[in-house]
C-alpha cells in the first residue's frame, strides 16, 4: 500500500485557530436531575459541578498549580463568575481537579 493512502485527512485544530474565552461566564443550560437518589448524591453531584466550573476558570485565568489556587484565590474566582462562595470541602476538590486532570 503506498504511503500516501496511510496519510490521515488532515482536520482544523485549536492550534491554527484562535479560540475566545471572554467574560461574563454563561453557564450551560441546566437540566433536571434524576429523581429518587439519596440527598447526599445531590450535594456531592452539584458540588462536584461547582468545584469543575472553578477548576476551569482558574486554568483559564492562568493558575495552573494547586499550590497556585489558595482559598483566597478560589474564592475570588467564584465572585468573578457569578457563583456562590465556596466551601472548605470545595477549595479542595477544585485543588485536587487540578491535581489529578494534569
Amino acid at each position: 500500500m503506498p504511503a500516501a493512502a496511510l496519510k490521515p485527512k488532515p482536520t482544523q485544530s485549536t492550534a491554527m485557530r484562535p479560540v475566545l474565552l471572554d467574560l461574563p461566564y454563561e453557564p450551560v443550560e441546566k437540566r433536571p436531575l434524576p429523581p429518587g437518589r439519596p440527598r447526599e448524591w445531590y450535594v456531592t453531584h452539584n458540588r462536584r459541578l461547582k468545584a469543575m466550573r472553578l477548576a476551569i476558570a482558574l486554568l483559564d485565568s492562568g493558575v495552573y498549580l494547586p499550590n497556585q489556587a489558595r482559598n483566597e484565590t478560589i474564592r475570588s474566582t467564584a465572585q468573578l463568575i457569578g457563583v456562590h462562595q465556596p466551601s472548605e470541602t470545595t477549595c479542595h476538590m477544585v485543588r485536587a481537579f487540578m491535581r489529578y486532570n494534569r
